[in-house]
Protein backbone atom coordinates (compact mmCIF):
# COMPACT_ATOMS: atom_id res chain seq x y z
CA UNK A 1 0.00 0.00 0.00
CA UNK A 2 1.39 3.76 -0.73
CA UNK A 3 2.23 5.81 1.72
CA UNK A 4 -0.21 8.35 1.91
CA UNK A 5 -0.15 12.02 3.08
CA UNK A 6 -3.77 13.96 4.11
CA UNK A 7 -2.85 17.35 3.22
CA UNK A 8 -5.64 19.87 4.12
CA UNK A 9 -6.08 23.53 5.04
CA UNK A 10 -8.84 25.89 5.24
CA UNK A 11 -9.80 27.47 1.64
CA UNK A 12 -7.31 29.67 0.30
CA UNK A 13 -4.60 28.42 1.80
CA UNK A 14 -2.96 27.23 -0.76
CA UNK A 15 -3.15 23.63 -0.84
CA UNK A 16 -2.91 23.36 -4.96
CA UNK A 17 -0.28 25.07 -4.89
CA UNK A 18 1.90 23.15 -2.22
CA UNK A 19 0.19 20.02 -3.70
CA UNK A 20 2.45 21.24 -7.48
CA UNK A 21 5.17 21.60 -5.73
CA UNK A 22 5.37 18.03 -3.95
CA UNK A 23 4.17 16.79 -7.06
CA UNK A 24 6.93 18.24 -8.63
CA UNK A 25 9.63 16.86 -6.19
CA UNK A 26 7.89 12.89 -7.18
CA UNK A 27 4.87 12.64 -4.82
CA UNK A 28 1.67 11.56 -6.40
CA UNK A 29 -0.97 13.58 -5.75
CA UNK A 30 -4.88 12.34 -5.91
CA UNK A 31 -7.07 15.55 -5.41
CA UNK A 32 -10.77 15.07 -4.39
CA UNK A 33 -11.33 18.59 -5.60
CA UNK A 34 -10.53 17.62 -8.69
CA UNK A 35 -12.17 14.15 -8.65
CA UNK A 36 -14.98 16.14 -7.44
CA UNK A 37 -15.54 18.00 -10.53
CA UNK A 38 -15.33 15.22 -12.75
CA UNK A 39 -17.95 13.77 -11.39
CA UNK A 40 -20.34 16.98 -11.28
CA UNK A 41 -19.06 17.80 -14.78
CA UNK A 42 -21.40 17.35 -18.00
CA UNK A 43 -22.48 13.81 -18.01
CA UNK A 44 -20.08 13.15 -14.92
CA UNK A 45 -21.09 9.61 -12.67
CA UNK A 46 -23.02 11.77 -10.26
CA UNK A 47 -25.42 13.88 -12.17
CA UNK A 48 -28.27 11.55 -12.64
CA UNK A 49 -27.90 11.09 -8.76
CA UNK A 50 -27.71 14.82 -8.17
CA UNK A 51 -30.11 15.41 -10.74
CA UNK A 52 -32.94 13.43 -9.29
CA UNK A 53 -32.24 14.23 -5.62
CA UNK A 54 -32.65 18.40 -6.42
CA UNK A 55 -33.89 18.83 -10.03
CA UNK A 56 -33.17 20.24 -12.96
CA UNK A 57 -32.71 23.29 -12.07
CA UNK A 58 -29.58 22.32 -10.40
CA UNK A 59 -27.99 21.48 -13.74
CA UNK A 60 -26.81 23.48 -16.44
CA UNK A 61 -27.43 23.71 -20.25
CA UNK A 62 -24.76 21.57 -21.00
CA UNK A 63 -25.62 19.05 -18.04
CA UNK A 64 -23.05 19.60 -15.26
CA UNK A 65 -24.05 21.05 -11.99
CA UNK A 66 -24.55 24.26 -11.12
CA UNK A 67 -22.43 25.00 -8.63
CA UNK A 68 -23.23 28.44 -7.80
CA UNK A 69 -27.03 27.17 -7.22
CA UNK A 70 -25.75 24.33 -5.00
CA UNK A 71 -23.44 26.36 -2.93
CA UNK A 72 -26.31 28.93 -2.38
CA UNK A 73 -28.84 25.88 -1.04
CA UNK A 74 -26.92 23.96 0.92
CA UNK A 75 -25.50 27.07 3.22
CA UNK A 76 -28.74 28.10 3.42
CA UNK A 77 -30.52 24.53 3.98
CA UNK A 78 -28.44 21.39 6.36
CA UNK A 79 -30.63 19.10 5.14
CA UNK A 80 -29.63 19.82 1.39
CA UNK A 81 -25.94 19.60 2.14
CA UNK A 82 -26.30 16.04 4.16
CA UNK A 83 -28.20 14.46 0.66
CA UNK A 84 -25.53 16.17 -1.23
CA UNK A 85 -22.66 15.06 0.41
CA UNK A 86 -24.35 11.47 0.64
CA UNK A 87 -24.74 11.64 -2.68
CA UNK A 88 -20.94 13.06 -3.33
CA UNK A 89 -18.68 11.43 -0.42
CA UNK A 90 -19.50 7.68 -1.28
CA UNK A 91 -18.45 8.30 -4.86
CA UNK A 92 -15.37 10.64 -4.14
CA UNK A 93 -13.58 8.27 -2.14
CA UNK A 94 -14.46 5.11 -4.55
CA UNK A 95 -12.69 7.14 -6.78
CA UNK A 96 -10.16 8.34 -4.72
CA UNK A 97 -9.43 5.13 -3.16
CA UNK A 98 -8.76 3.93 -7.15
CA UNK A 99 -6.43 6.31 -8.25
CA UNK A 100 -4.65 5.84 -4.75
CA UNK A 101 -4.25 2.09 -5.80
CA UNK A 102 -2.53 3.60 -9.14
CA UNK A 103 0.06 5.77 -7.93
CA UNK A 104 3.82 4.52 -8.62
CA UNK A 105 5.58 7.22 -6.44
CA UNK A 106 6.96 6.36 -3.52
CA UNK A 107 4.16 8.39 -1.25
CA UNK A 108 1.04 9.96 -2.33
CA UNK A 109 -0.94 13.37 -1.44
CA UNK A 110 -4.43 12.86 -1.27
CA UNK A 111 -5.84 16.48 -0.74
CA UNK A 112 -8.62 16.90 1.05
CA UNK A 113 -10.33 19.83 1.80
CA UNK A 114 -12.46 18.86 5.20
CA UNK A 115 -10.20 15.82 6.02
CA UNK A 116 -10.31 16.09 9.43
CA UNK A 117 -13.68 17.42 9.21
CA UNK A 118 -14.84 13.77 7.65
CA UNK A 119 -13.01 11.86 10.81
CA UNK A 120 -12.31 8.70 9.54
CA UNK A 121 -10.70 10.15 6.27
CA UNK A 122 -7.68 10.76 8.54
CA UNK A 123 -7.42 8.35 10.27
CA UNK A 124 -6.76 6.16 6.91
CA UNK A 125 -3.57 8.30 6.23
CA UNK A 126 0.17 7.98 7.63
CA UNK A 127 0.48 11.52 8.09
CA UNK A 128 -1.59 14.63 7.93
CA UNK A 129 0.01 18.12 6.50
CA UNK A 130 -1.80 21.47 7.22
CA UNK A 131 -1.53 24.26 4.71
CA UNK A 132 -1.87 27.62 7.07
CA UNK A 133 -2.25 31.39 6.61
CA UNK A 134 -4.30 34.05 8.52
CA UNK A 135 -7.50 34.32 7.73
CA UNK A 136 -7.18 37.31 5.64
CA UNK A 137 -5.25 35.98 2.95
CA UNK A 138 -7.82 33.34 2.95
CA UNK A 139 -10.62 35.95 2.19
CA UNK A 140 -8.54 37.71 -0.32
CA UNK A 141 -7.18 34.92 -2.05
CA UNK A 142 -10.73 33.35 -2.29
CA UNK A 143 -12.41 36.64 -3.30
CA UNK A 144 -9.78 37.06 -5.91
CA UNK A 145 -10.06 33.74 -8.07
CA UNK A 146 -13.43 32.94 -7.69
CA UNK A 147 -14.96 36.40 -7.52
CA UNK A 148 -16.78 34.95 -4.45
CA UNK A 149 -17.91 37.98 -2.26
CA UNK A 150 -16.62 38.21 0.84
CA UNK A 151 -19.73 37.09 2.70
CA UNK A 152 -19.50 33.73 0.80
CA UNK A 153 -16.59 33.48 1.69
CA UNK A 154 -16.67 33.66 5.05
CA UNK A 155 -19.60 31.25 5.36
CA UNK A 156 -17.27 29.07 2.94
CA UNK A 157 -14.63 29.68 5.86
CA UNK A 158 -17.38 28.90 9.26
CA UNK A 159 -18.46 25.63 7.54
CA UNK A 160 -14.70 24.58 8.26
CA UNK A 161 -12.89 23.72 11.39
CA UNK A 162 -10.90 27.24 12.73
CA UNK A 163 -6.77 27.34 12.23
CA UNK A 164 -6.19 26.72 15.61
CA UNK A 165 -7.99 23.58 15.42
CA UNK A 166 -6.64 21.95 12.54
CA UNK A 167 -3.14 23.01 13.81
CA UNK A 168 -3.78 21.15 17.00
CA UNK A 169 -4.45 18.18 15.60
CA UNK A 170 -1.98 18.31 12.05
CA UNK A 171 1.07 16.05 11.52
CA UNK A 172 3.08 18.71 10.04
CA UNK A 173 2.32 22.22 8.86
CA UNK A 174 3.52 24.42 5.81
CA UNK A 175 3.37 28.02 6.48
CA UNK A 176 2.12 30.17 3.49
CA UNK A 177 1.38 33.24 5.11
CA UNK A 178 4.66 34.95 3.62
CA UNK A 179 6.30 35.36 -0.01
CA UNK A 180 5.55 32.36 -2.38
CA UNK A 181 9.33 31.45 -2.10
CA UNK A 182 9.21 30.26 0.90
CA UNK A 183 7.43 27.07 0.28
CA UNK A 184 10.32 25.75 -1.74
CA UNK A 185 12.46 25.01 1.20
CA UNK A 186 9.49 23.80 3.66
CA UNK A 187 8.28 21.46 0.52
CA UNK A 188 11.71 20.24 0.20
CA UNK A 189 11.96 19.10 4.64
CA UNK A 190 8.59 17.51 4.05
CA UNK A 191 9.38 15.75 0.65
CA UNK A 192 12.65 14.65 1.91
CA UNK A 193 10.76 13.58 5.66
CA UNK A 194 8.20 11.59 3.48
CA UNK A 195 10.68 9.77 1.16
CA UNK A 196 12.40 7.98 4.19
CA UNK A 197 8.89 7.86 6.13
CA UNK A 198 7.93 5.35 3.05
CA UNK A 199 11.05 3.92 2.94
CA UNK A 200 10.57 2.67 6.51
CA UNK A 201 6.65 1.44 5.53
CA UNK A 202 7.95 -0.86 3.20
Amino acid sequence: MTYTVGLTGGIGSGKSTVAAQLAALGAGVVDTDEISRRLTAANGAAMAALAEAFGERFVTSEGGLDRAAMRALVFEDPLARERLEAILHPAIRAESDRELEGVRAPYALVVVPLLFEGGRRARRMDRTLVVDCPEHLQLERTAARSGLAPAQVRSIMAAQWPRWRRLQVADDVIWNGGEPAALEPQCAVLHAKYLEASRSAR
